[in-house]
């Protein structure tokens, strides 16, 4: 990871895992341009180190309250289409990233906060937080959102998400599969990291192979995710890492992974 400087996000080691904090406190995390661009960055570096796993954070009273209405309010087509798009890029980013990504979620994630958490493989929530898509309830619907949103929780919940604008609680959010655990605040670090611990044992190349196999198989027909899937399994089943996996299995014995 660079060392140089960013205005809106942080990026931390600890132990294997990188923790990317959006630090905005005063503007409540929102996603500005260039807020999107350094957390986009930031896990772009992130995907390329040696790191096991990523933490998404956020510094101040909430997690993220979504787009930032200062810097829109007014803005011609053009503008916002290239807004909308850095912050497709950024969650596509996200999906790309070979490690898995635990959001750590605090407070509010409205909107394009919301978004985030849907994005993030896995995400931990306290329970004072909450989950909203407020478009509904406006001027603006939560089109883009609730891309992200809507796969993940499903066609009803995403509706009621969505043309209400309501906020859900965290026990909500975890019974739609928003999220997976909900902890109480002084217990939501430590278990972020032991999610993501757990998440990120094993071999990395076939942890990140199977991240994106994942993804790609999810939401196609099931004959063609067969498809996929048995490519992709056939073809791992010839990696160092996989015949170490059986071997290690069959000999009763530690494995010793090359990541390759």
């Amino acid at each position: 990871m660079t060392n140089k400087p960013r205005q809106h996000v942080t990026v931390q080691a600890e132990g294997d895992f990188l923790v990317i904090t959006m630090n905005r406190p005063s503007k409540r995390n929102a996603l500005s341009l260039a807020h999107m661009e350094e957390l986009t960055e930031a896990f772009e570096e992130a995907r390329a180190s040696d790191a096991r796993g990523v933490v998404l954070a956020g510094n101040g009273p909430v997690f993220s309250a979504g787009h930032d209405f200062s810097e829109m309010a007014g803005q011609d087509y053009a503008y916002m289409h290239r807004l909308l798009e850095a912050c497709t890029r950024l969650m596509l980013t996200i999906i790309g990233t070979p490690q898995p990504v635990v959001a750590r979620v605090h407070g509010l994630a409205t909107a394009a906060g919301a978004q985030l958490v849907a994005t993030c493989d896995l995400a931990i929530a306290s329970s004072n937080a909450g989950f909203a898509a407020p478009g509904g309830k406006g001027g603006w619907f939560c089109h883009t959102p609730m891309v992200a949103i809507g796969h993940t929780i499903g066609r009803k919940r995403a509706a009621e998400m969505a043309l209400t604008g309501d906020t859900i609680d965290a026990p909500t959010a975890l019974s739609w599969g928003l999220i997976n655990r909900v902890v109480e605040p002084d217990e939501l670090d430590r278990a972020t990291f032991d999610l993501l611990d757990r998440a990120s044992r094993g071999s990395r190349y076939s942890k990140a192979l199977g991240k994106s196999t994942l993804y790609r198989q999810l939401d196609l027909p099931v004959v063609d995710a067969y498809s996929v899937a048995i490519a992709a399994m056939a073809g791992a089943s010839q990696t160092h890492d996989a015949q170490e996996g059986m071997a290690a299995f069959l000999e009763k014995r530690p494995p010793k992974w090359t990541d390759s």
